[in-house]
């Protein structure tokens, strides 16, 4: 049994020399993350080329995800590059000071935060790790008392529980990066901090235009990290092609408590609506520093891999950590392992289901054909990835096999749990197609004489969205 579940995995400066990115490909990584958040624009225009070359060498395709910073609701600097704060000690939020900040007060790189807050809200800081209680708003200053003190430093980040902040998700930084994304052609967007769905459609507008000259269209991925996308999660979903559980954001607005069912909520909606989700923030936090997981970790990645998540993605682990490969391996590991232990649906999962499509009708007849005949494979010829993308929302211990013509189809699918995309030239008459697909699977040792496969397509062949046929084969009869 090879691993469904998909890692992803964050670059930086652990992680970004040759040798090491293609021993973490090797490792199992099939998407890497180039986090628009650090760096110049050619620092990841360079990265994005390390990828492609390393992925090459090591014979194995590997998508793109450019994850952009999103509006930077931060404090600004120290005198001293930190300061600490007393419990029930006053410590005021400035917007308008230009100088460095002090143990009494700080510089806001968010300057609408004072018409975003009235007394009574609360402020966490770093991650909810330093809480402050706004008593009173004066103009350009936001007078809090410290609820929960600790060491701050430059740059942290803010949020304010229960959501409500006024901040749009695309900055004027973000859509130039889109453009600098494009220029590489990623094949994943992420979005951070969208509080709808008009926040996606802008994005992939953006992205859409920035593509056009090499007719290029990435995948949107919406981050869910603000408690205002929660009401409103199954329009931002429809807007998008996926979304990420970011735990970290999420957790601050909403509270630690509430997350874990709102995670198993967001994959449970995110495949019932035949979109792609990736579980994030903290999975094997504590490998940053040690060379092995905590048992709460494996805890926590075996669980989102029982729920259904596409990918595990792992962000300052492989970013800076002291051991990027061995978190790798350690999370294909607990994923492979979390997959033999689940339970089957597939039967249930039909159950009062319907399908208005011809294509996703013998995409649904494949997996349950497949299921019960016993099946070594299920093997999809598709040009858009689309046929694949619908049998793996659901859960089958029967490799997918995506054959595609279009690179940008086989990269896309690399994020699709249970999928193996594989690229095979167009051939316009169906018996020859299927017999190139059959022979492609036997020589890659996927298949062997005797073996029985479901085998989808269209006639006529090499039309997007054309799949109408379903053919069960004997490989050598």
């Amino acid at each position: 049994m090879s691993r469904a579940t998909k890692i992803v995995a964050t670059l930086g400066p652990a992680s970004s020399t040759p040798e090491v990115l293609e021993r973490m490909i090797i490792a199992g990584v099939d998407v890497v993350r180039l986090n628009f958040s650090h760096g110049k624009a050619q620092d990841h225009i360079d990265r994005a080329s390390m990828v492609r070359e390393a992925a090459a060498r090591a014979g194995k395709q590997v998508a793109i995800m450019a994850d952009l910073q999103g509006p930077k609701i931060r404090v600004g600097k120290f005198d001293g590059g930190r300061t600490w704060l007393e419990n029930g000690q006053p410590f005021i939020l400035d917007a308008g000071l230009t100088e460095l900040g002090s143990n009494e007060r700080v510089g806001l790189d968010y300057k609408a935060l004072p018409r975003d807050v009235k007394p009574g809200d609360v402020l966490l800081l770093n991650d909810g790790l330093i809480v402050l209680t706004v008593d009173r708003v004066q103009g350009e200053e936001i007078h809090t008392f410290v609820k929960i003190g600790g060491e701050l430093s430059n740059n942290k980040g803010i949020n304010k529980q229960g959501g409500g902040l006024t901040a749009p998700a695309l900055t004027a930084k973000d859509m130039e990066d889109i453009k600098t994304a494009m220029s590489f052609q990623c094949e994943y967007l992420a979005v951070s901090f969208p509080k709808n769905a008009t926040d996606m459609e802008m994005a992939r507008q953006l992205a859409n235009v920035a593509g056009e000259p090499w007719r290029h269209k990435p995948h949107l991925i919406a981050k869910i990290e603000r408690s205002e996308a929660i009401p409103v999660l199954e329009q931002i979903l429809k807007a998008s092609d996926g979304i990420m559980v970011a735990r970290g954001d999420l957790a601050v607005e909403v509270g630690n408590a509430a997350v874990p069912a709102l995670q198993k909520r967001m994959i449970k909606m995110a495949r019932e609506m035949d979109k792609v989700v990736i579980t994030a923030t903290q999975m094997m936090e504590s490998m940053i520093v040690n060379p092995v997981p905590t048992r709460a970790e494996v805890s926590d990645v075996a669980n989102a891999v029982l729920d259904g998540t596409d990918a595990v993605m792992l962000s300052a682990e492989t970013a800076a950590g002291k051991y990027p490969i061995e978190t790798i391996e350690h999370m294909a590991a607990i994923a492979l392992e979390a997959e033999r232990a689940e339970e089957l649906t597939l039967d249930a999962d039909f159950k009062n289901k319907h399908f208005g499509r011809i294509d996703q009708s013998i995409a649904m007849g494949a997996l349950f054909t497949a299921h019960h005949l016993g099946c070594k494979a299920i093997v999809a010829l598709t040009e858009s990835g689309s046929t694949a993308l619908w049998m793996s929302r659901h859960k089958i211990h029967v490799p997918i096999f995506g054959l595609t013509s279009q690179p940008l189809s086989q990269r896309k699918m690399t994020l699709y749990r249970n999928v193996r995309p594989i690229l095979m030239p167009t051939y316009t008459d169906r018996d020859t197609a299927l017999a190139k697909a059959e022979q492609l699977l036997v020589e890659a040792g996927m298949l062997k004489p005797g073996d029985t496969y479901a085998i989808t397509c269209g006639e006529p062949m090499g039309y997007p969205g054309g799949t109408n046929m379903l053919k069960v084969c004997r490989v050598g009869g």
